[in-house]
């Protein structure tokens, strides 16, 4: 006898398929504390969890964020999740660094947080382990903060499996996040569901960004309010890299040379080893006649290269080598383009040491000084990679109390190397720049407005870029009175500076005062 067909009416039903569990992501952590400000303790919430991003309804990705609430009164209620105490009154401000590939532990533990990682006043690196300390120039008194790493970075990662075939459709790329474009779209998803789930859609919106996290803010102040529909007060870029272009400088370029010789010329100055000015003169001074000789003369010689005469191309040559403390001989080799790398190397190779790409006041030893390429550590990054790491760590862990298994990553590599263009244009295209969307943004909203920041001794995203880019603009006087560019000493993080650092918070509240809407 045959057994029944699978269609045939006394078939018994197959059973139903089990529906997938839904996605869960590790545990979130909180605590209530006081911030000992020097205005009087102010309360607030650390809250740190992570944030499921979706694909086709899908979860993807998962997005790690600690955020900084102040509270309403003293008696914040532990579990009450924060919402019998909300402000939304106060202004909340989404921070993320840049790398591409870093997490947001140099803006929370540097400079922005309530507790931050203790440096000398001169910016050197501190004695390992690192200490934690409140943080006196702390931003919390005049915004809430939330600070974000996007995926790949800190705690935040694909969904194992997201990527798999399903159902027959194409599987996503693993690495799909580590692009222009879905970077852009996965910040502007966080923040829109992170103010959905905290009922902050009326509290007045800023973001800020360091490096190519100042990139990431001049491209979001386009994408968050015409795309995403989150209107913003206010955005601060710091030290950013508004072109991405400009990075990567060769023979056939001028900009990113113009750029770095006034950098160069401060850490001359800096170091006692120009031959132009003084020690001791006037960083103002110095970069005014750094600029002015790099913009002119300068770049008419890296323009006309072999068209210009030889007497004209020794002359500006030579006082290119004065103002950067270098042998005029080593530029006219190179034709007055001296590569940052090389810069570092030679401003003070009489004395075995090199000095920072990202402070060019800190010094290191060379520990090869005999070999043709530079194969040491940068005494500022990579010497403060442990110094970050065991910090945020000490936060998350100890103070907060998250526990998770992963692997903090406070910058990753294999990020940054996977990083891609993956926006449709042409194959011809340079990569998208920032300062187009920046200035889109600001006609968009005619009340927003944007502080851009550097420190005066960063080589790798330097200050002379952004005066060049803001003068370039076309602004009309309206739109430039929203527009405000300071520079601070120090590097690239020039808030481990601790003049530097009660400066930049000061100049900060300023803005956010102005920015705010009236009443």
């Amino acid at each position: 006898m045959s057994a029944p067909s699978p269609d045939s009416p006394s078939a018994p039903a197959p059973p139903p398929a089990a529906a997938p569990a839904p996605h869960r992501p590790p545990a979130a952590a909180e605590i209530h504390a006081a911030w000992p400000g020097p205005q009087g303790p102010l309360r607030y919430r650390a809250a740190a969890g992570w944030t499921v991003l979706f694909t086709d309804e899908k979860p993807a990705a998962e997005i790690f964020s600690v955020a900084y609430l102040v509270t309403a009164d003293a008696d914040a209620d532990a579990d009450a999740g924060g919402d019998a105490n909300r402000r939304p009154e106060r202004p909340v401000t989404f921070v993320f660094n840049g790398g591409p590939g870093s997490s947001s532990a140099y803006l929370q533990m540097g400079a922005l947080g309530p507790t931050r990682v203790a440096f000398p006043p001169d910016g050197r690196l501190p004695a390992m382990p690192p200490k934690l300390v409140d943080n006196d120039d702390s931003w919390l008194p005049f915004t809430d903060l939330v600070f974000i790493d996007p995926i790949g970075t800190g705690f935040s990662r694909v969904i194992p499996g997201a990527a798999a075939v399903t159902d027959g459709e194409k599987p996503e790329d693993p690495d799909a996040y580590f692009g222009y474009k879905r970077d852009l779209e996965s910040l502007c998803e966080f923040i829109g569901r992170w103010l959905s789930a905290h009922g902050r859609w009326g509290s007045p919106i800023f973001i800020a960004g360091e490096s190519y996290g100042g990139y990431r803010v001049g491209r979001l102040v386009r994408m968050l309010q015409e795309s995403a529909g989150v209107g913003l007060c206010g955005a601060v870029l710091i030290s950013p890299a508004l072109e991405i272009g400009g990075l990567d400088p060769n023979d056939y370029d001028v900009l990113a040379w113009v750029d770095t010789l006034p950098t160069m010329a401060l850490a001359a100055v800096h170091h006692g080893r120009s031959r132009a000015f003084a020690a001791g003169t006037p960083t103002e001074t110095v970069s005014a006649a750094a600029k002015a000789f790099a913009s002119g003369e300068f770049a008419t010689l890296l323009i006309r290269g072999a068209g210009m005469a030889a007497e004209e191309r020794a002359r500006i040559l030579a006082r290119a080598a004065d103002l950067i403390g270098l042998d005029v001989d080593l530029l006219t080799r190179a034709e007055g383009r001296i590569g940052i790398e090389t810069f570092v190397r030679e401003l003070l190779r009489d004395e075995r040491a090199t000095v920072g790409l990202y402070d060019a006041t800190i010094t290191g030893p060379d520990p090869f000084p005999d070999r043709s390429r530079f194969e040491g550590p940068d005494p500022t990054l990579a010497g403060a990679t442990p110094v970050y790491t065991a910090a945020i760590n000490a936060q998350l862990r100890r103070v907060i109390g998250v526990e998770t298994e992963r692997e903090y990553h406070l910058l990753s590599y294999d990020v940054n190397a996977k990083w891609k263009n993956d926006a449709p244009e042409h194959f011809f295209s340079p990569p998208k720049g920032a300062t187009d969307d920046l200035r889109y943004g600001m006609a968009l909203n005619p009340h927003l407005r944007t502080f851009i920041c550097h420190g005066r001794y960063d080589l790798v995203t330097p200050f002379a870029s952004t005066d060049r880019l803001a003068d370039l603009m076309r602004l009309d006087p309206a739109t430039a009175a929203r527009l405000s560019v300071r520079h601070f000493d120090g590097g690239h993080m020039f808030y481990a500076w601790e003049t530097s650092r009660r400066a930049f918070t000061a100049a900060a509240r300023d803005f956010y005062a102005a920015a705010r809407p009236e009443g």
